[in-house]
């Protein structure tokens, strides 16, 4: 998904640039790309769908998010040797960590994705942590697994961290962020949107301003962004530059405008995706691997460079 920053002023770029053709890592994966264009250097774009990329077109840093829908195997308890830094929390006794089928959320890209992304970009990249699919209340043995996630993404150069975590009750669970947070630091974190889940978002918003994060993702808790442009609105005035506030879900190249003029946002959030019809000559109609719900087996999701072109014309005027 597409950040972009609001600016002032103009900035400028070549035009004569090659567009990289959008690529994935397997029909599963997606990655982020980012663009920037400052006036006297030549813009960078690498192409994906992630869940979070952000392109920008003011100086200062830069991040660009990845993810993938359907992690691998459950992790091994060798993963994690090292016992948790602060006392263990009381949490309710579930499974953990699910996997999730095809198509589902989640999140934790492997070493080695982060590894061939940071290659390709120039730009810092934020690594979503998030064990499974699901509610945003976790089990001790998810904390550990995010926890050990948070280390693995550090030790293979990401740049920032994304997470969210609530109580049963709906609030921020601020006893576990401190906790994960410790762990991230000093990089910066975002907290996604498990935000649009909580009971009082403008207490939340406090919340997560008093805890230290950098930014928060939402969609206004409601539908998607248009729906909840209000909230973001409200949100974003009653933030007064303490924290990022950035709107997302179901933002595209048609509705874009409306949001980044309504609600003052000064960054967003989209997928900018399309399908591409897979290069298998043979395919078995009688298998599918995941839930039928999931996304045809033959059909894979990539970065719309036309779409990106697009979103990046909309913002440039706008922002």
């Amino acid at each position: 998904m597409t950040i972009a920053r609001r600016v002032t002023g103009s900035a400028s770029s070549d035009p004569r640039a090659p567009l990289p053709q959008a690529w994935t890592m397997g029909s599963s994966w997606r990655c982020a790309w980012t663009r920037w264009s400052p006036p006297s250097t030549r813009s960078a774009e690498v192409p994906g769908g992630s869940s979070c990329a952000r392109a920008s077109w003011k100086e200062g840093p830069l991040r660009a998010w990845v993810s993938r829908p359907r992690p691998g195997p459950p992790a091994q308890p060798s993963l994690h040797p090292r016992p948790s830094p602060l006392p263990p929390v009381s949490r309710p006794a579930r499974p953990g960590p699910a996997v999730p089928c095809r198509g589902a959320e989640p999140p934790v890209p492997p070493a080695g994705l982060l590894q061939v992304v940071k290659q390709c970009v120039r730009v810092p990249v934020f690594v979503m942590i998030r064990p499974r699919g699901g509610d945003f209340l976790y089990s001790d043995r998810e904390v550990e697994v995010m926890k050990a996630d948070i280390r693995l993404a550090k030790l293979h150069g990401a740049d920032g961290l994304v997470f969210g975590a609530l109580t049963e009750d709906g609030r921020i669970d601020t006893e576990l962020c401190t906790a994960l947070l410790a762990v991230c630091r000093p990089l910066p974190v975002t907290f996604h949107r498990a935000f649009d889940m909580v009971h009082d978002p403008l207490v939340a918003l406090e919340t997560l301003i008093s805890l230290g994060f950098e930014r928060v993702l939402t969609s206004g808790c409601d539908s998607s962004a248009l729906e909840g442009l209000s909230l973001i609105k409200r949100l974003a005035e009653q933030a007064k530059g303490r924290i990022v506030v950035v709107p997302g879900g179901g933002i595209t190249e048609r509705n874009l405008q409306r949001i980044l003029e309504g609600s003052t946002a000064s960054e967003f959030h989209c997928s900018a995706r399309s399908a591409r019809d897979s290069g298998m000559k043979f395919r078995n109609p009688n298998v599918a691997m995941g839930a039928s719900f999931s996304a045809p087996e033959y059909s894979i999701k990539v970065a719309d460079v036309a779409k990106v072109r697009t979103l990046n014309a909309i913002a440039k005027n706008i922002l």
